[in-house]
């Protein structure tokens, strides 16, 4: 008798869920629409990507050692090109507990906004043209030359948390410091 009130009650919270993965996917479009929209913009160079400070110094001197005598300052480094670059690729990715519909429903909504930002970019006739005349091509590609800097930066410092025998985050997640 039992299983037979647990089948209906699963399906029921399944549903819901579902309702409210559905909800999020659409918050999440909406929130990403209007990004998605004005991508002309950027290809006339009259809306920047925002380039943070710290990947700005690491495409100046990627590998700058001034005030990198600790592992705490190491590891203050690092979690500064964490925040502009997400995490690095020796972290586990961190468990978020996402439902498979909640999943399904931002991968809609990330294909909707494409279709959206491929709609409005496909009517300027000779867009690469346009994106090398206004300079939006050279700004992308100096966006793609700091985050490139910033990765170096921060293989850098690691190599040299380990060197100095710091424990994570100034060292790879799976270095582990020797006694000494």
């Amino acid at each position: 008798m039992r299983r037979l009130f647990l089948l209906p009650t699963l399906l029921i919270l399944a549903a819901c869920n579902a309702g409210h993965s559905a909800v999020e996917g659409a918050r999440t479009f909406g929130a990403g629409f209007g990004d998605a929209a004005t991508a002309p913009l950027e290809d006339l160079n009259l809306r920047r990507e925002y380039i943070p400070t710290v990947l700005l110094q690491a495409e100046s001197n990627p590998y700058d050692l001034r005030n990198l005598n600790q592992c705490t300052t190491i590891g203050a480094e690092i979690a500064r090109l964490n925040e502009a670059l997400g995490p690095d690729s020796d972290e586990p990715p961190a468990p978020d507990g996402s439902y498979l519909s909640e999943i399904a429903a931002d991968a809609a909504s990330k294909a909707a906004l494409d279709a959206i930002r491929d709609a409005t970019t496909d009517f300027i006739p000779g867009r690469s043209w346009v994106r090398q005349l206004s300079g939006a091509e050279q700004h992308s590609r100096h966006v793609q030359s700091a985050i490139q800097a910033g990765r170096m930066r921060r293989a850098f410092l690691k190599g040299m948390g380990m060197q100095k025998n710091c424990a994570p985050p100034a060292a790879p997640a799976w270095f582990r410091p020797s006694r000494v």
